[in-house]
């Protein structure tokens, strides 16, 4: 009998072990699905969702810090044609983003979602070195400006009936949100109008009939593509409604990509680091799809100059977009002056995105303002000046960073399912736990990711 129990013993525990391997391996699709299917449902941007609530309105702050450069020496550039010398001054912050989408209205026939967004900003002192009445020394918007928009002989006249010069004296909220102009006698500032405004209205797909479309812009205004560059692949809106980069203010609609750098510990939350790579902005003998992107051959060097994004044909003025300090911008940009000194780490733009649910749960979006002035043989402040200068008048960084409590309550309710349905399946399949968490990542594993970009 003791035989017979020793032997009953092991068949038994051979047909447990391979009864609890079946249910193990049903169980491992089974938990995917479920897990995938509760991700999906939650992603959707309608009433009731997880995406919903975030996407209607952040619940955590999102700021604009403001750098700007501040000029030491302008008479000298005028009088003697020498390299400016700037001092960053900064960050002047500002609470943005602070109010909800407004005539939000759902369009089922499309599975599409369209809104306007309301803008605003609201100075946050505690968190800047300065006040907005700081003064700082700028280019001179409108002589800068009217360099390309004006003959010679009209901006020279005006400059000597309203005295003023290349350079001017003005407050960081002058420079930022407008002041009367004595050229163009109307309000003139880098980012005016701004609050009581809107940008709209969008129309992005809301991922119900494809969750792979969620947040992809359908049209902007009612157009599909834009009418910046006059080339259909530049053209192009290639975007989703949270990542549009439009450089925050500007109207600089272009489509950009985000590669995977490293995967970071975010208060006890995996996530990946999405950056854009140094291509972006490269020029077109290195990212021949930068060619339309090249407006003027003049000033870009016959398009072999790198790092910076000529928007005159959507402003009307002479601006250039790059990353601060020109990162990733050919070496003459930041030798044409003083005091500039790129860095990939406080300078590159960059989005920390939580793998199952593709949110973003931290970013930091940086971009430069930049003008140009050149040589003149008929306006007097520009005679001096030996060749064509992108001079930065400010670099800004829109941050957002979750707090522990916000980050995991959004994660726990969306994940909820997912933990208790794992603790089930590692009572009879421990490794499930294991294979589920610990492989490395790849696009297949980001599987919501692609409509983050």
């Amino acid at each position: 009998m003791g035989c017979c129990n020793k032997l009953c013993g092991l068949k038994a525990g051979i047909g447990a072990g391979i009864a609890v391997a079946i249910l193990g391996i049903i169980l491992i699709p089974v938990g995917n699905n479920i897990i995938r299917e509760t991700v999906t449902k939650e992603s959707v941007i309608e009433p009731g969702t997880t995406a919903w609530d975030n996407w209607v309105s952040a619940d955590t702050p999102v700021y604009r810090q403001f750098w700007l450069f501040d000029v030491q020496n302008p008479q000298d550039v005028v009088e003697n044609g020498s390299k400016p010398k700037l001092v960053e001054k900064g960050p002047y912050t500002y609470k943005t983003r602070y109010l909800p989408k407004e005539n939000i209205t759902a369009n089922p026939e499309n599975h599409t979602i369209s809104f306007l967004l309301p803008a605003g900003a609201i100075f946050e002192p505690s968190l800047s070195v300065g006040s907005e009445e700081d003064s700082v020394t700028s280019l001179n918007l409108a002589v800068a400006g009217g360099y390309k928009l004006f003959p010679p002989w009209v901006l020279e006249a005006a400059i000597k009936l309203n005295n003023v010069s290349l350079f001017q004296r003005r407050t960081v909220r002058e420079i930022l949100w407008g002041y009367k102009d004595p050229i163009l006698k109307g309000t003139l500032g880098l980012f005016f109008p701004y609050n009581g405004t809107y940008d709209g209205p969008y129309s992005v797909f809301t991922g119900k009939n494809d969750i792979s479309k969620v947040s992809i812009i359908d049209s902007w205004q009612g157009e599909k593509k834009v009418s910046f560059w006059n080339n259909t692949y530049c053209d192009m809106i290639n975007g989703t409604e949270p990542c549009l980069i439009k450089a925050l203010f500007f109207n600089v609609f272009r489509s950009v990509s985000a590669e995977y750098e490293r995967s970071l510990n975010l208060k006890g939350i995996e996530v990946y680091r999405f950056k854009l790579p140094p291509l972006t902005l490269a020029s077109p003998a290195v990212n021949p799809d930068n060619q339309c992107f090249c407006t003027d051959s003049v000033v870009s060097k016959n398009c072999t100059l790198a790092g910076v994004l000529d928007i005159s044909s959507s402003r009307g003025q002479p601006v250039y977009i790059s990353l601060p300090h020109f990162l990733h911008g050919s070496p003459y940009l930041v030798e044409d002056v003083e005091g500039l000194g790129p860095s990939e780490e406080h300078h590159v733009t960059f989005l920390d995105v939580e793998p199952t649910t593709g949110f973003s749960l931290r970013f930091a979006k940086r971009l430069q303002v930049n003008m140009m002035y050149g040589p003149s043989k008929i306006i007097t402040v520009l005679k001096k000046v030996k060749d064509y200068t992108v001079l930065p008048i400010v670099w800004l960084n829109e941050v957002s960073h979750l707090s522990c409590t916000y980050s995991c309550q959004a994660l726990l309710r969306i994940l909820f399912i997912n933990f208790c349905l794992l603790w089930h399946i590692s009572k009879v399949f421990p490794e499930y736990i294991t294979s589920r968490f610990c492989t490395s990542h790849s696009k297949a594993d980001i599987f919501f990711l692609s409509h983050i970009f």
